[in-house]
Formats: structure tokens, C-alpha cells, sequence
């Protein structure tokens, strides 16, 4: 358990802080630089409190025990990490849970990474070369049947049969941040977000997606925006309870677009701005009624943190209408 007052770990040892065992911090202002991983738990680690930040040529923050079910988990639960790292930044073979704290990956090959990963709690960014977050490893399971999107149907895959393993992904609180340049939320399973803020900022290329589920993407609360290229878009799952719209724009918008969602009344309700380039938009939450109508906008005067905020008309560009819940793109002029 690391203790108060300030230390620094160079890179002369190939791993910053290891454990073979458990590690606990829980206090200290801690800065790492090692040529291998960061800090490690085999069994298990856990960040409590106090402030990290890891400079890994590796993996970042990790547990990796392989050997025993039910080690080689991870858990935030307060403090503060910041993580660059040469391959995944934030890793668990098991679980990776984030209930509070404030936990930052700012540079890796795939952010956050475990068979099962739960975010209750907690501010959570990511940046990343491929995935941003991904539910991947251990065993894998059964298969699952993909259902097309388009014509009504919300589907959780892109079409054709892919498999779905044992893996999950549950959030249901806390505020989660993505920018990637893979799969954004990808789980090689199922994934279930029942509160919090999703916000993806995802690939610009064709072979991935914003959202990537191999089973079902159910989506029961919270709020969820998924932006990126059109080629692989996926839309939550039949047995969601909360509404949403897919909007697929005819031009690729740039970086700093305001895209604006307005109701029967021509009243704003949800208002997104793109972080870099983006084709394609799946919006969820409270505010889309399933079976309404809505006029999509660009453009317009826009107040937003990490993308999500509210919104004017004043100078928006309308672009066509959707009904939420069928997840058919925007029609009308810019939509397809």
C-alpha cells in the first residue's frame, strides 16, 4: 500500500511498480517512467486515492494473474491516474471496474481493456490508437446471430453472423470519454448501459466503428453519443427500453460541427459537437421519445462538455428528419 508524501520511479527498472502478489494505493503523489509496465497487481490492483501518473513503455495499470479464477482484477475507486503507455493503458485479465476517481489514459494502442469491464462511477477518458475500450481475453463462449440494421429494426451488429464470447460490459453510472482510432465501446460480447454518459469519438475509417458488440447492445438509461465513420455503425439492440436516433450524413462533417436534434415544437433536445472528423451519429437517452420525429440540424451555437451540452438554432443548416427508434438515417438534404 503506497503511503503519503511524493515519490518518482525511473526507467531503470523495466517495471515501474510491480506486486506478485496484490497492490493497494491508496495515498501519495506518484510519478512512474518505466521501459516495460507501469504498475502491477498480479492478483489484483486497486487506486483508492491519491495521484498517479504512469509513463509505461507497455501496458499502463494492469492485473494479469491468469492462473487463478477470479484474480488478476482491477479497480478505481478513487484518486487520480494518468496513463501513457505503449500498448493498452488501463488492463485487467478479469474484471476492470471504475466506481469513482478519475482515471485518464492519454496515450495507448487500446484504452481500457478486460474480459468484463463495469463503470458505476467515476470520470473515465480515453485516447487510442485502436480500441478504446474493449471487452476482450480469457475464454470465449457461444455465437450469436447479427441483425441488420435499417427498415425498423435496431440491430447490435452490422449484419452477418459473428461470434460472442464471454465478455461484458456494463455501465451504469459515471462519465465515460472516448477518442479512438479503432472500435470506440468494442465488446467481443454483450454490453448493457443503464446510466452515465457514453460519448464516443470514434473511428474515421470504414473498418471500424463507433460502437462494436459481438452479441446485444442494450441500452436502458444514461446518455450515449457515438460518432464516426458509417461502415460498421451500430445501433443498440431490440431489447433495449430507451430510445435513440442513427443519423448517417451524405459528407463527412469536420472536426468542431455542432449536430442539433429538435422536436415537433422546434424546441433543441440534444445537442452534440464532433471532435474530429464524423459520418455518422447514435444518440440515446431520456430526452428521445421512441416513435417521434425529429429535424436534424448542423450548425448553430453550441455550449458543450466533452462533446454533450445544449444548443441553438441561430445559423443551423436543417438536414432531414428521423423517427426515433427505427435507427434509419437523417433524410432530407446531407442525410442518406
Amino acid at each position: 500500500m503506497a503511503g503519503t508524501g511524493s515519490l518518482a520511479v525511473d526507467g531503470n527498472y523495466n517495471d515501474g511498480i510491480s506486486s506478485k502478489d496484490g497492490l493497494v494505493l491508496a495515498a501519495g503523489n506518484v510519478t512512474v517512467d518505466a521501459t516495460d509496465d507501469g504498475i502491477v497487481g498480479k492478483d489484483y490492483a486497486v487506486l483508492l486515492d491519491g495521484a498517479y501518473q504512469v509513463t509505461a513503455g507497455d501496458d499502463g495499470f494492469k492485473s494479469d494473474n491468469e492462473e487463478d479464477e477470479g484474480r488478476g482484477w482491477v479497480l478505481i475507486n478513487g484518486g487520480t491516474l494518468n496513463v501513457s503507455a505503449g500498448d493498452d493503458g488501463i488492463k485487467a485479465f478479469n474484471t476492470l471496474t471504475i466506481a469513482a476517481g478519475t482515471a485518464t489514459v492519454e496515450e495507448s494502442e487500446e484504452g481500457l481493456e478486460a474480459q468484463h469491464i463495469v463503470i458505476s462511477g467515476g470520470t473515465a477518458s480515453v485516447t487510442s490508437n485502436d480500441d478504446g475500450v474493449n471487452a476482450s481475453g480469457g475464454s470465449t463462449g457461444t455465437s450469436s446471430q447479427g441483425v441488420g440494421m435499417g427498415g425498423g429494426m435496431g440491430g447490435s451488429m452490422g449484419g452477418g453472423e459473428m461470434a460472442a464470447g464471454d465478455y461484458t460490459m456494463e455501465i451504469s453510472g459515471g462519465s465515460l470519454t472516448i477518442n479512438s482510432q479503432g472500435d470506440g465501446l468494442d465488446s467481443n460480447g454483450d454490453a448493457t448501459i443503464t446510466g452515465g454518459t457514453v460519448v464516443v469519438n470514434g473511428p474515421t475509417n470504414d473498418g471500424n466503428g463507433a460502437l462494436d458488440v459481438n452479441g446485444e447492445l442494450v441500452v436502458n438509461g444514461g446518455t450515449v453519443a457515438a460518432a464516426g465513420s458509417t461502415g460498421m455503425a451500430v445501433t443498440p439492440g431490440t431489447s433495449s427500453s430507451q430510445s435513440g436516433v442513427q443519423l448517417t450524413f451524405g459528407s463527412t462533417l469536420p472536426a468542431g460541427t455542432a449536430i442539433q436534434l429538435a422536436d415537433s415544437s422546434g424546441a433543441v433536445v440534444a445537442t452534440f459537437v464532433t471532435a474530429k472528423q464524423a459520418a455518422s451519429l447514435v444518440f440515446s437517452s431520456a430526452v428521445i421519445t421512441a416513435g417521434e420525429e425529429y429535424t436534424v440540424y448542423t450548425g448553430g451555437a453550441a455550449q458543450v462538455t466533452a462533446g454533450i451540452g445544449e444548443g441553438t438554432l441561430d445559423g443551423a443548416q436543417e438536414q432531414g428528419t428521423v423517427t426515433a427508434g427505427e435507427y434509419t438515417a437523417a433524410r432530407g438534404p446531407g442525410g442518406r
